[in-house]
């Protein structure tokens, strides 16, 4: 593998790495942070320290790979699943707690969050499951399921409010007809 810091090159995954998380930021829905099955992409690669007034905390965002979820170092067809949890936020603090961990929209994010589509599904075997999270409290999963031609198989809302949804995917093969 090569540098986790030259995002610039070619990057081939371990034979055990069939499973790619390419906004992975602190791994929060990981049960595993360190799953040995998981390749790990994220923009940055930093340690965030933030003070509440009930303490310090610190968290790390330490990907296998530093490299932007719209340009990814893989060859096409490399991973069985594909999963994408990109930031959800426009209105937000640069120095807000979410944004500090997960990033906040900005600029064309519409836009960006297409290429990130495209990216997911080149990257994923054809018959290979893409997994899709998004949190609508500022935008609608309808509004942003729109920005890519794929169509999905099945979703949940969770969370306390029901705001978060979890969309699964799969990627046609190109001889495949009529799905």
């Amino acid at each position: 593998m090569k540098n986790k810091n030259d995002c610039s090159s070619h990057i081939e995954p371990n034979e055990e790495q069939v499973v790619l998380d390419v906004c992975c930021g602190p791994k929060g829905m990981w049960f595993n942070k360190h799953d040995p099955r998981a390749m790990f992409v994220d923009r940055r690669s930093e340690t965030i320290k933030m003070h509440y007034p009930s303490g310090n905390y610190t968290e790390k965002i330490n990907p296998d790979v530093v490299a932007d979820f719209t340009n990814l170092p893989f060859d096409d067809n490399t991973f069985s699943l594909v999963v994408m949890d990109p930031p959800h936020l426009q209105r937000s603090g640069p120095d807000g707690r979410m944004t500090k961990r997960y990033g906040h929209l900005k600029g064309e994010w519409r836009e960006m969050l297409k290429m990130g589509f495209v990216e997911c599904f080149r990257v994923l075997k054809p018959h290979g499951t893409f997994v899709f999270k998004w949190c609508e409290v500022q935008f609608p999963i309808k509004e942003i399921l729109d920005l890519t031609p794929e169509k999905p198989l099945f979703g949940h809302q969770s969370g306390k409010r029901a705001n978060t949804h979890w969309v699964a995917f799969i990627k046609q093969n190109p001889t495949d007809k009529g799905a």
